[in-house]
């Protein structure tokens, strides 16, 4: 299994996951693992469902409807 290894990690974000990972009890590096694979599953599940739904439509969407979509989905 790969080993990652995070430097320059924020005393502020440090003290979040080691709080989270107390509430949880489990070590800070089981909450890390947890995160990251939340993460990572759901984004690409979500990236899954684009691509299914993509090929299910007629014709890609032109430019200047993607950006009239994230446009609205800011206000």
């Amino acid at each position: 299994m790969p080993t990652l290894t995070v430097r320059n990690v924020s005393e502020k974000v440090a003290r979040a996951l080691k709080s989270l990972a107390e509430k949880n009890q489990r070590s800070m590096e089981q909450e890390i693992r947890d995160i990251l694979e939340e993460y990572a599953g759901d984004r690409m599940s979500a990236l899954r469902q684009i691509e299914e739904s993509w090929k299910r439509q007629l014709r890609r969407p032109k430019a200047a409807e993607v950006d009239r979509w994230k446009r609205a989905g800011r206000e």
